[in-house]
């Protein structure tokens, strides 16, 4: 990897994040197309630029962050995926982290979901105020979320879809579903950083930075985009979109196996 890729990387990070179409399952395709090894430094790569995505989500809400309602609320969200992430890690890692078909298969099935469930669904009255979701709301959220250990799902749109089915207005479960993926993220991060960083050399870290400080500057603008998006449309476009890339890919992947 060059630093040209580790930037390119970072803004198809910051694009893709907050967005219901899987920023790792872009990473892990983008990577295939750019001819990046799947090597124990580039998996940690595309795991450890989601941080830069996030400190986007600090800069934009950190008042929300400083209110212990809402704390409380991400801490209960947290824990199904966090505990479930924590027992399955080196089983994703291994096997799920850079496997282009479980990624084309997810995107795929994941865009009939989503745009089944759009049909389908009709939004609640609820309350518009993050602070006033219920714990076992929360709880049902990060059960949706951890679903998204499969490269592909798309943490956001497991997240909110879940949030949709338990009730939660449409801007309300996205606003959270951002901040859920402060905890979700830097634990994620967190722990495969403190994994692997030792072995890193002086280039890699800098490939790190450039790839971080991209997805900061492209998230900040991925996020007021979403919010503007959702206030109009549905999320049929972007099921639309998964089913389209999952088809181009799985043509290329066929071509690569």
């Amino acid at each position: 990897m060059d630093y040209f890729s580790a930037i390119i990387l970072g803004i198809i990070e910051g694009v893709t994040e907050f967005l219901p179409i899987s920023s790792t399952g872009h990473l892990i395709l983008a990577s295939s197309v750019l001819g990046i090894a799947q090597t124990e430094f580039h998996k940690t790569f595309e795991i450890v630029i989601q941080l830069g995505a996030i400190l986007a989500v600090v800069v934009t809400y950190w008042r929300s962050l400083l209110n212990i309602e809402v704390i409380k609320r991400l801490l209960v969200a947290f824990i199904p995926t966090g505990v479930i992430g924590l027992v399955l890690y080196k089983f994703i890692k291994a096997h799920l982290i850079g496997n282009e078909l479980v990624v084309v298969a997810a995107l795929f099935f994941g865009g009939i979901a989503l745009i089944v469930f759009e049909m389908l669904h009709t939004e609640s009255e609820g309350s518009e105020d993050i602070s006033e979701i219920t714990y076992k709301q929360a709880a049902l959220v990060g059960l949706f979320q951890s679903v998204a250990i499969i490269p592909g799902v798309s943490r956001a749109a497991a997240s909110i879809v879940g949030g949709l089915l338990v009730g939660l207005r449409r801007t309300t479960i996205v606003q959270f579903s951002f901040l859920l993926a402060v905890p979700t993220m830097a634990a994620a991060s967190g722990l495969d950083f403190l994994q692997t960083a030792p072995a890193f050399s002086s280039g890699e870290f800098g490939l790190l930075a450039a790839g971080f400080i991209s997805a900061f500057a492209v998230a900040l603008l991925a996020i007021r985009f979403l919010l503007r998006f959702v206030q109009r449309h549905s999320f049929i476009p972007f099921g639309i979109y998964r089913i389209v890339l999952a088809g181009l890919f799985f043509l290329f992947v066929l071509r690569l196996y």
